[in-house]
């Protein structure tokens, strides 16, 4: 047999082995494609109540700081005083609220073992839908990362980070900054006037006629 015809013979039986091969081998599962269902997010309010009008945070202490939208939708500082609002501080508090995230549902446990029985905080907001949601704050979870918070009836926890965002209010209410006036010019200092003499006045004696 000519060399060239055995090479072509063997050429053909790799082919055929490697066509084999690559249509008989176990196909592997592709794992970078398989979903991993994931568990939806919830959060403190709903998006179905819209957006915050009211914000009132009340301490067990007897602090309170109130913010409420006035009639031209601008922002305003209720209590402590009422005065005009920082507008950005306002509407991130805004956002903070429509942002605390659940971490945990928690169900049979005791209100009094989470600090809710007499909590520290409430949280008051009020929606564009009229309604208004109130929230209260127990104590910091034993990791340090959350707070119990009561809703409803239901006891959740969430972000201690997003709740203290809120509890800032209380000490640093977002008022507006006040011009400060500016200090009177100093005027130069006039030279005073002499003391005006005293006069004398005449003793009027009555002249008893000499004799």
């Amino acid at each position: 047999m000519r060399r060239p015809t055995v090479l072509y013979i063997l050429l053909f039986l790799v082919m055929a082995g490697a066509y084999y091969y690559f249509n008989n081998r176990p196909k592997s599962v592709d794992n970078s494609t398989t979903a991993t269902p994931t568990s939806a997010i919830s959060f403190l309010f709903s998006s179905a109540d819209g957006d915050p009008t009211s914000i009132r945070v009340e301490s067990k202490t007897g602090e309170v700081v109130e913010l409420a939208r006035d009639a031209s939708n601008a922002w305003i500082v209720k209590k402590p005083f009422e005065a005009s609002a920082e507008q950005g501080a306002a509407e991130a508090a805004a956002s903070q609220i429509t942002s605390i995230a659940i971490s945990d549902h928690l169900s049979n446990i005791s209100p009094k073992d989470v600090g809710l029985d007499s909590p520290d905080y409430k949280l008051i907001v009020k929606f564009t839908n009229n309604v208004e949601r109130n929230t209260e704050i127990g104590v910091v979870t034993p990791t340090g990362n959350g707070y119990y918070v009561s809703s409803g009836n239901e006891i959740v926890i969430v972000s201690k980070s997003s709740i203290d965002a809120i509890l800032g209010l209380l000490t640093n209410p977002p008022y507006a900054e006040t011009l400060t006036p500016s200090p009177i010019p100093a005027t130069a200092t006039e030279t005073p006037l002499p003391a005006t003499p005293e006069i004398a006045t005449a003793t009027n004696e009555t002249a008893t006629p000499k004799p």
